[in-house]
């Protein structure tokens, strides 16, 4: 059986550094998670973007198919910026929420520890 005193206290280092710690944590692995896991996607992506171009160019046997490979760059190239501006966008986004929960995690921390501050008194 625990002295009351070691009980409370922890209590209180649960509440105040082990819980939060362990809140922060998780939060950081889980926005780790997803961003590996979008940069895996995005290797997929535009590995085979990359293959099929050089499928593209391995099937070019006449002058004509020449220029029409040349001509279709146009909009590989328009699409791949495309891509990568969503792609940038979804980064940021993830980014984003990892900030804002983590914001949200502090300050409630602070205000735990602020509450358990006016109860030590």
């Amino acid at each position: 059986m625990m002295n009351p005193t070691i009980e409370q206290m922890n209590k209180q280092i649960e509440q105040l550094v082990s819980g939060p710690a362990r809140s922060f944590a998780e939060l950081s692995v889980n926005h780790l998670e997803a961003l590996v896991s979008n940069q895996v996607e995005l290797s997929k992506s535009y590995a085979d973007l990359g293959f099929k171009q050089i499928r593209a160019a391995l099937d070019i046997k006449a002058p004509q198919d020449v220029q029409s490979y040349i001509e279709s760059q146009q909009d590989v190239a328009r699409e791949l910026g495309e891509r990568v501006k969503a792609d940038a966008e979804k980064v940021v986004s993830l980014n984003r929420k990892y900030a804002e929960e983590a914001q949200a995690l502090t300050q409630k921390s602070v205000q735990a520890a602020a509450k358990a501050g006016g109860q030590s008194k």
